[in-house]
């Protein structure tokens, strides 16, 4: 059995940039445990699986590690490749559609829409509150946060100015032991309204490069304190990646481009015998 398979970049309006995720567009569901080894196989921070399901496609996520609740630059990748690259015969989405709906198990209807050249997701919004800093935070981190927040699944530290969220080293053996799918880490920055990193070796992923789903966090505390409803970020890992974002209320739209790096098909076991 053949299976197509995308992988695009992003977060990112070039080649090599943002976060990278592999997509496959299913015409009808896999065993989990298969599509958890493609994750594993594909050593990616992200493998999103989508089928089409009514008006739109039922959507999951894989780390190599585990399967999570909700991915924001899978969703985007996803939907670059259903607009751009037409996967499959069972394909719902009309040549001059500008607007995609993905259903989650966990977070409800996600859409995705088309303003140009970028993508903007609209998201649930995590606005995070207060919360104690966990045992051995700081020794993970190097640095103390002067705020730490938590929000559904992850811990969100702030500190004062961008150059010490660039000097941040985790260290990642002692950050595993915190119990949370990842730590967010941010701060106001120098030419965007704010920057931050996401570290996740909870998850299988040391350092994530661009994280959409952390920004279902980032853009409510933000938008509070700057009293701005449009928001300009900057993610500060390697390979970098530009967000634009607006609060919504309980809702957040993060927009994106994406580029596809990578078109193939990958061999899967006979099911009968897998």
């Amino acid at each position: 059995m053949k299976q197509q398979i995308f992988q695009v970049d992003a977060f990112a309006g070039e080649l090599f940039r943002g976060n990278p995720a592999a997509v496959c567009i299913l015409e009808e569901w896999l065993p989990d445990n298969l599509m958890q080894a493609i994750a594993a196989e594909n050593n990616l921070s992200e493998t999103a699986f989508a089928v089409p399901e009514g008006k739109g496609y039922e959507i999951r996520w894989f780390t190599p590690v585990t399967e999570v609740a909700l991915c924001g630059h899978a969703t985007l990748a996803t939907a670059h490749v259903l607009f751009h690259e037409q996967p499959g015969e069972k394909h719902p989405l009309p040549t001059d559609a500008d607007r995609l709906e993905f259903y989650s198990r966990e977070r409800g209807t996600l859409t995705v829409t088309r303003r140009g050249d970028w993508l903007e997701l609209d998201f649930p919004a995590d606005p995070p509150a207060e919360a104690k800093l966990p045992v051995g935070m700081v020794e993970a981190m190097g640095a103390e946060p002067r705020e730490c927040l938590r929000g559904t699944t992850d811990y969100l530290l702030v500190y004062e100015d961008q150059a010490a969220i660039e000097a941040l080293n985790p260290d990642f053996g002692l950050l595993k032991q915190i119990k949370a799918r990842g730590v967010i880490v941010t701060a106001p920055g120098d030419a965007v309204d704010f920057v931050s990193r996401f570290f996740a070796p909870q998850s299988g992923v040391d350092e994530d490069p661009v994280t959409g789903s952390a920004h279902t966090m980032l853009v409510p505390y933000w938008s509070g304190r700057l009293k701005k409803q449009h928001l300009e970020a900057l993610q500060l890992s390697a390979r970098g990646g530009q967000l634009r974002c607006e609060s919504r209320g309980d809702r957040v739209g993060i927009a994106g481009r994406a580029v596809t790096y990578l078109a193939g098909r990958i061999r899967l076991p006979n099911l009968k015998n897998s």
